[in-house]
């Protein structure tokens, strides 16, 4: 484990978190597959925490977590970012409603839930207004990249939490990125627990101006990823 792990959290930071995680054990409405308290802090909390490895999103005074779902790795960012702004991004109703409740009774002040898709920010007041785009379980990599890109500021990083490396997915992102202002920089092997396996990092940098067509309709990004027929077509 590094120095980024959940046994380096303030005592107040493990306390904040301790009460989300209650709040999850606890809540009626499905918004996680894991809910154990214990098991818990490993595939929630670590497993967040470990995307503090890259420096970017440690130093990110303005972060978007696109896809939050119960708030991962959202909500631990936030508390062990006391001085970043962090936007839960989520379209789903009920998962805003247990965030909100989470965020209110752990006392998490500089995080807030934004409830509406990605490119609904992105097309508004979210545009090119970020220094880090986060995600964790939510789509391909070149769907990531599609939905981060005019969210973030030239020059800003996307962040995603990813499995077992594909080399199919690389390269559909490979095709996809320079049209979407957006240029792979690293992969991280990262273990963030004992029992976890072929976690990667992926981090990917703005490179430019978010090109026009972008964001395109709502879906679109999930229902036909750039690069997987060579072309983003300005149509769709």
């Amino acid at each position: 484990m590094s120095e980024t792990g959940p046994e380096h959290l303030s005592t107040e930071a493990a306390r904040s978190l301790q009460v989300v995680l209650e709040m999850l054990a606890a809540e009626p409405a499905s918004v996680s597959s894991v809910t154990d308290a214990g098991r818990a802090w490993d595939v929630h909390v670590a497993d967040s925490l470990c995307g503090l490895e890259v420096a970017d999103l440690a130093s990110a005074a303005r972060i978007a977590d696109i896809g939050s779902g119960a708030g991962f790795p959202g909500l631990p960012l936030a508390v062990s970012l006391p001085r970043s702004e962090v936007d839960l991004v989520e379209s789903v109703e009920r998962k805003c409603r247990f965030m909100s409740a989470a965020i209110a009774a752990a006392g998490i002040e500089n995080a807030r839930v934004l409830p509406r898709r990605s490119e609904e920010l992105a097309g508004a007041e979210g545009r090119e207004a970020y220094d880090a785009v986060t995600a964790r379980a939510v789509g391909r990599l070149s769907t990531l990249a599609e939905l981060a890109s005019p969210l973030l500021r030239d020059g800003g990083v996307l962040v995603a939490w990813k499995g077992r490396r594909d080399d199919g997915e690389e390269a559909e992102l490979k095709r996809a990125a320079e049209g979407l202002a957006m240029r792979p920089e690293a992969v991280i092997a990262v273990t963030p627990f004992a029992a976890s396996r072929n976690r990667h990092l992926h981090v990917l940098r703005k490179i430019g101006p978010t090109p026009e067509r972008l964001p395109r309709r709502s879906g679109m990004a999930k229902k036909r990823p750039p690069g997987a027929a060579g072309h983003l077509r300005d149509s769709d």
